[in-house]
């Protein structure tokens, strides 16, 4: 592919079903252009609101890979900065889209740019006028609510997947490095890979999930597992993490690897058991709980 390209732009936290629509319009729009996608590093929210700022569904890395698999030729990530927040909509016209040379820009109905976000799609259309067209997108519902990276957020924070599934078409995904941890869960029988919580990042609610692990450092099989979200308040521990337990398996070497949790259901919350026996005999049940909820043996 050659030629100018169809520009599209947004946040695309967790790139969810609205995100992958506009996606599909742009392509359709212009079938042979290169598709560039314009995205933003930190949430500006965090820039301009700080105390504001929503807990991400992604990694920047992660959300630039959902792009590409949906289809996005190149991404361009714009560091947004007081200096950023502070543009004119000219200016950001000029300093993000103008090097682009864009044939088109698809971009959500409500879609706002600027300092203090003076900037609409109306905006746009005149600035670029005679450049470039704008597409605005109506925002993607499931029959009452738009889909958006809050409501997915609200769900993964209730344990909701199968409405994080609904909105986004996709598992809920945390990623880390494996951790070495207080060496419980193999002295109980159920070896766990622990991954620290990432600042920023939004969490499931304390609780045991059934889901699956991956390696990211090459090609590996989706293994199911049960996952611990929280701080083992039987051990009085204090730091939040995920673990994750691989059924049935005991030789994976995972220290220093960096491994996909990926959240199916939510079994329980967080509970401070009695002693290790209480505590032993619970994993047991939800272990069994969680081979029925994804159908493994």
């Amino acid at each position: 592919m050659a030629g100018d390209p169809v520009v599209v732009i947004g946040n695309f936290d967790g790139v969810h079903r609205g995100h992958v629509e506009l996606l599909r319009t742009a392509r359709a729009a212009e079938p042979g252009a290169p598709l560039v996608a314009v995205t933003f590093w930190p949430h500006p929210m965090s820039v301009v609101r700080p105390d504001q700022a929503p807990l991400l569904l992604t990694t920047l890395e992660a959300r630039v890979a959902l792009l590409e698999q949906a289809g996005v030729d190149r991404v361009v990530v714009v560091d947004f900065t007081a200096e950023v927040a502070s543009w004119s909509p000219a200016e950001f016209v000029e300093r993000v889209l103008d090097p682009l040379h864009p044939r088109r820009v698809v971009l959500g109905e409500n879609f706002r740019f600027g300092f203090r976000a003076a900037g609409t799609v109306a905006t746009l259309a005149e600035l670029g006028a005679g450049r470039f067209v704008v597409q605005p997108v109506g925002l993607v519902t499931d029959g009452a609510l738009p889909s958006s990276s809050t409501l997915i957020r609200h769900a993964v924070l209730e344990g909701d997947f199968g409405r994080v599934r609904e909105l986004s078409d996709q598992t809920f995904r945390s990623t880390g490095v494996v951790v070495q941890g207080d060496q419980r869960g193999r002295l109980l029988g159920y070896p766990t890979a622990n991954v620290a919580v990432a600042p920023g990042m939004v969490v499931p609610a304390d609780g045991v999930y059934a889901g699956w692990v991956t390696r990211l450092d090459g090609p590996a099989p989706r293994w199911p597992a049960a996952i611990s979200v929280g701080t083992n308040p039987t051990f009085d521990g204090l730091e939040r993490r995920i673990e994750a337990y691989v059924l049935d398996r005991d030789d994976l070497e995972l220290y220093g690897v960096e491994i996909a949790i990926d959240f199916y259901a939510r079994i329980r919350g967080q509970v401070r058991f009695a002693g290790m026996e209480a505590l032993i005999e619970q994993m047991h049940h939800d272990v069994e709980q969680i081979r029925h909820v994804l159908q493994v043996s």
